[in-house]
């Protein structure tokens, strides 16, 4: 009997054992869940550091031919965040950037067809608001020359009917 008294007391131990660690680990599991919590939102709020402006983001040339031809340039970009506005008028930070390399590479004499010719071979032809003439754009090059001769086309046939009405009657 001696014998079963300690084995009982034996698997009451391993209860009491069982139970505290089940505790003592949902408190761990709760502490290095809190632990990894802290770590993920000072990570994020770090990595949101601010980073300075592009020099020419928002600064204009001292020359104001040169300042001129920027801007030319930067109305018939579009902006590739905003996708509405030119980068001209686009608050965006990519934007900016873009501004500040047409600036300076006016600045060092670059032409503005070159600069064009760079950002469409970088971003592709649908960063500038004038696209070039190609295989692939002629359709947009010819569609209002084609709507203005179908345009033209019916109106004469409608403005010969009429006369013929008028004519006959």
């Amino acid at each position: 009997m001696a014998a079963v008294t300690l084995l009982s007391l034996e698997k009451q131990e391993l209860r009491f054992f069982l139970v505290d660690f089940v505790k003592n680990s949902w408190v761990r599991v709760l502490a290095g869940t809190m632990a990894l919590l802290v770590i993920l939102a000072s990570t994020s709020a770090a990595a949101q550091t601010a980073v300075p402006p592009a020099p020419y983001a928002d600064r204009q040339l001292d020359d104001p031919k040169l300042e001129a031809q920027a801007s030319a340039l930067m109305e018939t970009i579009r902006c590739l965040v905003c996708q509405s506005q030119s980068i001209a008028d686009s608050n965006a930070s990519m934007a900016g950037d873009m501004r500040s390399q047409i600036r300076q590479r006016i600045l060092v004499g670059e032409k503005p067809e070159h600069i064009r010719k760079w950002l469409i071979e970088r971003y592709g032809a649908w960063v500038t608001y004038e696209p070039p003439l190609e295989p692939l754009t002629w359709p947009l090059w010819a569609a209002p020359v084609l709507l203005l001769a179908v345009g033209y086309v019916l109106l004469r046939g409608r403005l010969k009917r009429r006369k013929g009405k008028d004519g006959r009657a």
